[in-house]
């Protein structure tokens, strides 16, 4: 797998056109907590990170192309990480280059020692962004989200401080 060179920065307002752009997308609609359908809901999306978290734009050249978070961080010094990539960076390692560098960041800068996420079991892509960046398949949670009245099974995935960095990594 090539390496596609990102990097991750905090969100900015002049972030909210790729917001709006990325969230018109059916699959992405459903991760906001709320509706983005206009400029000022990109901005209050962007504004909703603020204390929830840590959420960076992942960023390719000079274009907004995801975003990488991790929140729910506990005193047991785990936490939860989120992921997506607006459709036209799709296939390309923007995801697992992002959720590596945010891994990274985690452990180094914020003293982390346990990463989860979870996808749902009929996204393949979700798992193989999680499996390329170093999360080991933990399990199945039955039935652990619903949408539109339909009940999900979820794997979750998890990566450790001490786990090897995956071979493809930036350090490698």
């Amino acid at each position: 797998m090539t390496f596609v060179n990102v990097r991750l920065r905090a969100w900015r307002d002049d972030d909210a056109p790729a917001v709006l752009r990325a969230f018109q997308v059916p699959d992405l609609r459903r991760q906001a907590s709320f509706p983005v359908v206009t400029l000022t809901d990109a901005r209050g999306w962007i504004a909703s990170w603020e204390g929830a978290g840590h959420a960076f734009a992942i960023v390719e050249g000079d274009r907004v192309v995801g975003n990488v978070a991790v929140t729910r961080i506990d005193d047991h010094r785990n936490g939860w990480v989120s992921y997506w990539v607006a459709p036209e960076a799709r296939g390309r390692g923007v995801a697992v280059a992002g959720a590596e560098l945010l891994a990274q960041w985690a452990f180094e800068e914020r003293g982390l020692f346990r990463l989860e996420l979870g996808h749902r079991t009929d996204n393949a892509a979700s798992c193989r962004v999680a499996t390329k960046a170093g999360f080991v398949a933990e399990g199945v949670e039955r039935g652990r989200l619903s949408y539109e009245g339909v009940r999900y099974d979820v794997e979750r995935h998890a990566r450790l401080a001490t786990d090897p960095a995956p071979s493809h990594s930036p350090d490698h």
